[in-house]
């Protein structure tokens, strides 16, 4: 009998704020300094919730915050923050 693999995606197990809080900040540690895991990450949880109310709570539209959050995006800081405001988080820069 041969096995049957599928494809892991992240947003399947972001059940809750926490886990959405939990998975960002690991992501950023482990950001190699160009922002292309915490943008994955944002995507992530973006995708698990619900897109359409994060674009309105963002003021942008459904199809550009997925723009901004795709592989090949390059979201600004003030979109980063809009996102992760809408998400009831916040940005806090540590030593």
């Amino acid at each position: 009998m041969s096995e049957v693999f599928t494809k892991w995606d992240a947003a399947d197990h972001l059940h809750t704020p926490e886990d959405a809080r939990l998975y960002l900040e690991a992501c950023a540690e482990e950001d190699p300094g160009d922002g292309s895991l915490l943008r994955a990450a944002l995507h992530d949880i973006a995708r698990a919730g619900n897109m359409s109310q994060l674009a309105r709570e963002t003021g942008m539209s459904r199809k550009g915050l997925y723009k901004a959050l795709s592989a090949n995006g390059n979201p600004t800081l003030a979109t980063v923050m809009r996102i992760t405001r809408a998400l009831g988080m916040k940005v806090r820069i540590t030593a």
